[in-house]
């Protein structure tokens, strides 16, 4: 505690903080009260005898909350200012574990799935499901569809789960580590991207193959013939599968990674592809969906490639990279994209036959008249070999849904022309569609007093002149007995002495 003054005199305390202004106006009996806190350096209370000034000061809100994070005040008390923990439920805890041990988990599932088919002969007809292809055709070699085909997709669910997240862990995240990624975030964007750069690098060779052995490549007519056929090949059936399950384990991604701003149009895009590929899947039309899954996948490859170099610092790379990625959207998802469209409306309705088919292929029936009702459009996804028609209903079911997708790809490619513009201007490429987060939620505070250390301090601690030197302002006029040098900058000079309290 420094008091200097004439003569000692008893000093009353005010029932409010006076304000500086009113400093000038009393006497030269002064008394300065320094509090320190775990973080700064605080002046409390500027006393001062009793005078009409002072009155003014009482009429002041005794409550202010416009101060730092760290300090406010509320009935001339200094609080402060925490982020409010939220308990955990039950659920939002066990999903915390689940995702902490992704890996563990998934490839204990495995182990498991292969020890019980090792050692548990009666179990083997179950566990087969699992890692096998279901519902093969001896005669043919090629394969039908089933529920038992969901066996594999869960396996594939599992599987992709454990790569992703061991990948992410033990490979790419020290890979970018290593290549001069410091900060957590971006060590798990790169690893996210990379990841992605994997498997698309993988299926999207894989569906071309596939569509170039087609009878439908470079011949739009030619996807909607030989229809029904209820089999596929065992590779075909593979990778449609292996897509469906893909898809299904996005929809997990996206709650599992940072909620991006994009978030309910990209989690839209995951419902309306799985719907896609259940539907084709089931009506057996696989050389169509194989077609859009290969247009689809070609922009994903260069996306991700974009943001791993954009991670590393190669800004010219994901410039050139991300262009590519333009040309490849545009040329992907909106011509040719369309250009399937256009061969859904004009030439199915056309090559397709009307009517239903029942059966399977060695023993195969129709075209039948469409029966009555609706459960007839139902009944590929509960029954193999019942009912399986075709109309211009399946036509604009089909074509509405893709269209439906086309709009979203239509929002993106907008967002991804401004990405465009801001590189042609002299900016950076920066795909806004899906790497920026969304605002995080508001965040809820609780308040608790701060419990001050008060120690005296000397007039000789207090070298306002030095200030004044170090700073550069200039002394101003004071009515009053005491001269504070610097006294016309405020803020400035409780800042320096360590009173952060907000001054209007």
């Amino acid at each position: 505690m420094a008091d200097f003054s004439p003569t000692p005199t008893p000093t009353s305390r005010p029932s409010s903080p006076l304000p500086l202004d009113d400093v000038a106006d009393t006497d030269s009996h002064l008394t300065i009260e320094t509090k320190i806190t775990p973080r700064e350096l605080k002046t409390d209370w500027l006393k001062t005898p009793t005078t009409p000034n002072t009155r003014r000061s009482s009429l002041q809100s005794h409550t202010s909350m416009n101060g730092p994070l760290y300090m406010q005040t509320s009935n001339n008390k200094v609080l402060i200012r925490r982020v409010k923990r939220k308990g955990d439920g039950t659920i939002k805890s066990l999903t915390r574990w689940l995702l902490d041990n992704q890996i563990g988990l998934s490839f204990n599932l495995i182990a498991l799935i292969f020890l019980t088919h090792l050692f548990i002969p009666k179990a083997r007809p179950h566990t087969l499901k699992f890692f096998t292809l279901s519902y093969k055709n001896p005669q043919s070699g090629d394969y039908a569809i089933g529920g038992d085909d969901y066996h594999f997709i869960a396996f594939c669910i599992v599987l992709f789960t454990g790569l992703r997240a061991g990948l992410m862990e033990h490979v790419f995240a020290p890979l970018a580590k290593q290549w001069g990624l410091n900060k957590r975030k971006d060590m798990t964007r790169f690893s996210e991207q990379a990841w992605l750069l994997v498997y698309y690098s993988f299926f999207w060779p894989l569906g071309v193959y596939l569509y170039y052995n087609s009878p439908s490549f470079m011949n739009m007519r030619e996807l909607w013939t030989d229809w029904p056929n209820r089999e596929v090949t065992g590779l075909v059936k593979a990778y449609f599968l292996g897509q469906w399950a893909f898809w299904l384990q996005q929809v997990l991604v996206i709650h599992i990674e940072e909620r991006r701003k994009d978030h309910w149009q990209m989690l839209t895009h995951h419902f309306i592809t799985i719907s896609l590929m259940t539907a084709s899947y089931y009506y057996h039309h696989t050389r169509v969906g194989i077609l859009i899954l290969v247009l689809m996948d070609i922009v994903d490859i260069f996306l991700p490639l974009a943001k791993c170099l954009k991670y590393l610092g190669f800004s010219t790379l994901c410039d050139v990279m991300f262009g590519m990625f333009m040309v490849s959207w545009f040329v992907a998802r909106h011509v040719f994209y369309m250009m399937v469209c256009w061969s859904i409306w004009r030439d199915a309705i056309h090559v397709m036959p009307i009517g239903c088919f029942y059966g399977n292929n060695n023993n195969l029936k129709g075209p039948l008249p469409i029966p009555e009702g609706w459960n007839h459009w139902v009944e590929p996804f509960r029954n193999p070999e019942g009912a399986l028609c075709f109309s211009q209903t399946v036509v604009y079911g089909f074509l509405y849904t893709l269209l439906g997708l086309q709009a979203i790809t239509i929002f993106w490619f907008f967002m991804i022309i401004r990405v465009a513009v801001r590189v042609l201007r002299g900016g950076s490429a920066d795909d806004p569609r899906s790497d920026d987060e969304a605002e995080s939620e508001e965040a809820e505070y609780e308040y608790e007093e701060a419990q001050p250390l008060e120690e005296e301090v000397g007039v000789e601690s207090i070298d306002l002149k030095g200030w004044e030197r170090r700073s550069g302002v200039k002394r101003a006029a004071s009515s009053s007995g005491v001269n504070l040098p610097g006294h016309s900058d405020r803020k400035e000079l409780l800042g320096r002495i360590g009173c952060e309290k907000q001054v209007e």
